[in-house]
């Protein structure tokens, strides 16, 4: 990796905070693709208890609100995002189905065995894939479904540059066959894997962040911390057109056996 780019973990989380809330998503997905995972999960009911773990700003929960039944409990870490959570939620008169709460994803509120399904989206990697899938587990009915999305290999090999940028961002990204065994090691059925698709990367994720990039940098002019980062956050960008072929998004769901 190139020395002038600096490492995502080298940034305070409250500017990594304070880009994103500008951003309508936080991560690679589209309205599409959440309803199209939902479509593998039955037996929802007006009853059904849902969380979305590490659920941004929400524009993924709205969508699940709009296209399944049941209550919706939003878990983040940035009161900047559950904020703004709650404030979409109120928008689209959903506020008494949908309630952001502040929790971390390793210490969740819930009882055992209290959730329908448990989501979420391009998020499961601050808990690590395989952890968030074990301990999650308990918090699932015997029936219940997982559904994350997870940056994942699509080859067994890649260019070296791509393979070093992912392996400081998030060491524990794999190839889909192993990912799915990881699945299955920690008790639950796989429903359903399927890739997202390039515009959930380039149109609904980085095409906004273009003029967010703009209003970032004149909002701190002279940070050096600022500049850095969305120095970064463009180097990502970049490092994604030119290795998309080796790497994306993947949804996995998983029924608890």
């Amino acid at each position: 990796m190139s020395n002038e780019i600096k490492s995502i973990h080298e940034f305070d989380f409250n500017l990594i905070c304070e880009y994103f809330s500008s951003l309508k998503r936080q991560g690679p997905g589209s309205p599409e693709v959440t309803i199209k995972a939902l479509s593998f999960i039955d037996n929802l009911t007006n009853k059904s208890r849902i969380a979305d773990i590490g659920c941004g700003t929400g524009d993924q929960t709205m969508v699940l609100a709009q296209h399944a039944p049941g209550r919706i409990t939003g878990i983040d870490l940035f009161p900047s995002f559950v904020n703004l959570f709650n404030t979409n939620a109120r928008k689209l008169n959903l506020q008494d189905r949908i309630k952001g709460i502040v929790g971390s994803m390793d210490n969740l509120p819930f009882q055992n065995e209290e959730l329908d399904l448990i989501w979420s989206e391009g998020a499961i990697y601050n808990i690590g894939f395989e952890r968030g899938l074990n301990e999650w587990r308990k918090f699932l009915k015997t029936g219940g479904y997982v559904a994350v999305s997870e940056v994942s290999w699509f080859t067994k090999e890649r260019p070296s540059e791509i393979d070093e940028y992912w392996m400081d961002a998030y060491p524990e990204i794999d190839t889909i066959p192993n990912k799915i065994v990881h699945m299955q090691n920690a008790g639950y059925i796989p429903v359903a894997t399927f890739i997202l698709p390039e515009i959930c990367w380039t149109e609904h994720f980085y095409a906004p962040q273009v003029s967010a990039q703009e209003v970032f940098l004149k909002e701190h002019a002279g940070n050096k911390a600022a500049e850095e980062f969305i120095a970064n956050q463009r180097h990502e960008t970049q490092l994604y057109y030119k290795y998309k072929e080796y790497y994306g998004y993947v949804f996995y769901i998983g029924k608890k056996i």
